[in-house]
């Protein structure tokens, strides 16, 4: 079915009915192009999802009608929701989303868990974000840890951008400090700190081509893999980080599948000590952490 234009508009039913239909044309798996087409409907009614299931015979404005298939064109030709949306949810916060940054996943919970584990008990700690993307681990770290400062590092500007205004829209601005730069260059002059964290680009170049298709030409290739060895973010940041941990101080990063065996024992190469790794929901070793047990930061 596709529904022919009118000026009138159409009824939730129709909408949604069309919707899910050219969803799952797209390749979209039946519920969740039935699920997405109802987000779809909110975004451009301003009704809410139960709004839209309790009163499927509301006939919409014609403008409203418009707006929708112009975000459905959208999501047909694969487009991230989340980018059409231009919002996230991640530990229970909505963040916002553009195409300068990785759209959040649940799994990077994890490594988030690992760092306000390490600092809980701490009275002011000192954590340091490394790429932080659109500032989903810099800025839940500052909200769940009121006595924490928080250092978020990025290479792009746009995406430092969307970082601060995440922070803002959290009321934890005050709280973190934003820095543009490679890894950790930018922060000598901050340490020492009791946790650094980190969910750096680990997929090989040519592996890129073989994502699914709203992951391969859609979201932004400095943050999924440019280098041609997948752990080279993870070698420099066993070299880096440890001068700028304190004692005791935690290093944890999110890894790809298959990599974690690889990253710890590099890391334990490097003198890192108790490395340990933490599987995801789906089972799969997901976040690598470990201790700098003699390093002192250096005087800076």
């Amino acid at each position: 079915m596709t529904l022919p234009h009118r000026s009138a508009g159409y009824t939730l039913s129709q909408l949604q009915a069309e919707g899910t239909q050219r969803l799952t044309a797209a390749g979209i798996a039946p519920a969740e192009a039935r699920a997405e087409t109802r987000l779809l409907l909110s975004f451009s009614s301003g009704l809410s999802r139960e709004e839209i299931h309790l009163r499927p015979n509301i006939i919409l404005p014609g403008s409203v009608s418009e707006k929708f298939f112009a975000l459905l064109s959208r999501r047909e030709r694969r487009e991230p929701l989340a980018y059409i949306l231009g919002e996230r949810e991640f530990y229970g916060l909505s963040f916002q989303v553009t195409p300068a940054v990785l759209i959040p996943r649940p799994e990077t919970e994890f490594l988030v868990e690992a760092a306000l584990t390490a600092v809980k008990e701490r009275s002011a700690p000192r954590v340091a974000d490394i790429g932080t993307g659109s500032g989903i681990i810099a800025i839940t770290l500052a909200v769940r840890t009121p006595q924490a400062t928080v250092f978020a590092t990025d290479i792009s500007p746009e995406a430092l951008s969307v970082a601060q205004e995440n922070a803002r829209r959290h009321r934890v601005d005050n709280r973190i400090v934003f820095a543009e730069g490679d890894l950790l260059a930018p922060l000598y002059a901050y340490g020492p700190f009791d946790a650094i964290v980190s969910n750096p680009p680990y997929i090989a170049p040519e592996a890129i081509d073989t994502l699914e298709t709203e992951v391969r030409d859609f979201e932004p290739r400095v943050a999924l893999g440019i280098h041609p060895d997948p752990l080279h973010f993870y070698r420099r940041l066993a070299v880096e980080a440890p001068p700028l941990l304190l004692a005791g101080g935690m290093l944890a990063v999110e890894v790809g599948q298959g990599q974690a065996e690889d990253v710890a024992s590099l890391w334990r190469g490097d003198g890192l000590t108790n490395v340990s790794t933490v599987r995801d929901y789906a089972g799969i070793e997901r976040v690598v952490l470990g201790y700098n047990s003699g390093y002192q930061c250096p005087e800076l």
